[in-house]
């Protein structure tokens, strides 16, 4: 065999091969095979150039392999066994599998999806673990260094390598505490008050989701925690305010009062985004529906 051309042989050529062996004639092989006999003889004739043996010798109208040619028959089945199995779908059984999946979302989005999607697989007997990390902004590097599988978030980054796909939206929300003071009694009143809010560690804050309006009278905020959930323990018992979705309301900041704001502001969109590369593998693609399908039960 001249191993230097181990490339230059195909699928094709190694079907014509098997073919040959078995029936032991070019025309009823060229028959089975759907091409012309001298398609079978310019095969036969390569075929023995990459394996230097004459594979087959005539006898009569019948071909008789070698011993080289028998000897070839089932490493070369093998060969062409993997490369179909190239082409077929990789089976995926969600109990059958220990699943591990780094997610980077705040504790709003991850709070209102996988607790319950968490009792929801262990109650099906899927062994699942998660790591969950900040997702603040996501950076394009934290999807396509493969450091997170899936972000929860309201600021995907864009670039056509990472997909996208919106799985609920709210509105922004006054949050306050109701046993201390009622909401602000207008836009003046709203942007005067001391005001909590979430800073990220890219530097943003959760008020960057007040878009639509202007947000230029609003004070800076007195404090600045790492987290949603830290947001009750300084709200409560004081005359300070929040401004975050309404949504939270469901989740980490369901201890606190909620009312509208005077200006409305876009709706806040929370995206699932992921790399491409994992578009089609089975596991994160049934991960994927079964956040959706979490997603879609929430209060609109």
């Amino acid at each position: 065999m001249n191993k230097s051309n181990h490339l230059s042989i195909d699928g094709r050529l190694l079907s014509t091969f098997l073919v040959v062996l078995e029936t032991g004639s070019a025309t009823k092989s060229a028959e089975h095979l759907g091409v012309t006999q001298s398609s079978v003889s310019h095969s036969l004739r390569r075929l023995r150039t990459f394996f230097g043996d004459p594979l087959f010798v005539r006898s009569g109208q019948m071909f008789l392999p070698t011993e080289r040619a028998i000897s070839l028959k089932k490493p070369i089945q093998n060969i062409l066994d993997g490369m179909e199995g190239l082409t077929h779908e990789r089976s995926f059984c969600p109990v059958q599998e220990e699943l591990f999946f780094i997610v980077a979302a705040n504790d709003m989005q991850r709070e209102l999806v996988f607790p319950q999607l968490i009792r929801e697989l262990d109650a099906e007997g899927v062994s699942i673990y998660f790591e969950f990390i900040p997702s603040g902004h996501p950076s394009l590097s934290m999807m396509r260094d493969a450091r997170c599988h899936l972000a929860l978030t309201p600021f995907p980054p864009d670039s056509t390598d990472i997909v996208q796909k919106q799985v609920f939206e709210g509105s922004m929300m006054c949050f306050f505490d109701g046993e201390v003071r009622d909401p602000p009694e207008n836009w003046e009143e709203y942007c005067k008050a001391e005001h909590v809010t979430v800073r990220f560690p890219d530097g943003g804050t959760s008020q960057r989701a007040l878009t639509g309006i202007d947000k230029s009278g609003i004070q800076r905020p007195k404090i600045a925690v790492p987290n949603f959930g830290a947001i009750p323990s300084f709200v409560k018992g004081t005359r300070m305010i929040a401004t975050e979705m309404d949504l939270m309301k469901l989740c980490t900041l369901k201890e606190l009062d909620m009312a509208p704001l005077h200006r409305t502001s876009d709706p806040v969109k929370i995206f699932l985004s992921w790399h491409r590369r994992s578009d089609s593998e089975p596991a994160h693609a049934w991960l994927r529906t079964r956040i959706q399908q979490i997603a879609s039960r929430l209060p609109s």
